[in-house]
């Protein structure tokens, strides 16, 4: 199946991703900054496309280790799914991500990922808390309503329960641009 491009006639491949949302014990989620040439600066978990053969688990692994230099910790339960329409490295796309929650420590990321995360154009990297998250001047989110997806599993995530069932968000259409 191919897709469009908005306000263009070329057609969008589609691509499929993972990512994991990782949650401290305070209930913080680890965030990067990210510029896209198609929806701009916005934030969005450690995450990409599957490679060849790898299933959604396996990429959101093999992306929090490439992007955070984290080797201990695991994807856990699928907290959601969506689509979105992007441009990567200059193909425009329509992806299917899983994004996967995640429990880790706070900490920053380890080693030296600067040309990895210059390659993939992540800018910065944070700690996002529950109030922060909700701010009046946080954003761009991928997905949009990420800090709502996170409020409705923190508590019983952070308690060590994982949440009953995955929610499938369909297809989002991007904000404007920042």
């Amino acid at each position: 199946m191919r897709w469009r491009a908005a306000n263009s006639s070329a057609p969008r491949r589609p691509r499929q991703a993972a990512r994991t949302a990782v949650i401290d014990p305070a209930g913080r989620v680890f965030l990067l900054r990210s510029d896209n040439s198609e929806v701009g600066v916005h934030w969005n978990m450690p995450g990409g496309g599957l490679e060849t053969g790898e299933s959604p688990v396996e990429a959101a692994l093999r992306e929090l280790r490439e992007e955070t230099g984290w080797t201990d910790l695991r994807p856990g339960p699928l907290l959601c799914t969506w689509e979105h329409d992007f441009t990567w490295h200059g193909t425009p796309v329509r992806q299917h991500e899983h994004i996967y929650l995640g429990r880790g420590p706070h900490r920053p990321p380890t080693g030296d990922l600067s040309a990895a995360h210059r390659a993939d154009r992540i800018l910065d990297w944070r700690w996002w808390s529950p109030a922060e998250l909700a701010g009046r001047d946080a954003g761009p989110f991928w997905p949009p309503n990420l800090p709502a997806l996170l409020d409705a599993v923190r508590d019983d995530w952070c308690a060590g329960t994982d949440p009953a069932a995955p929610v499938h968000l369909g297809y989002l259409p991007n904000g404007p641009r920042r």
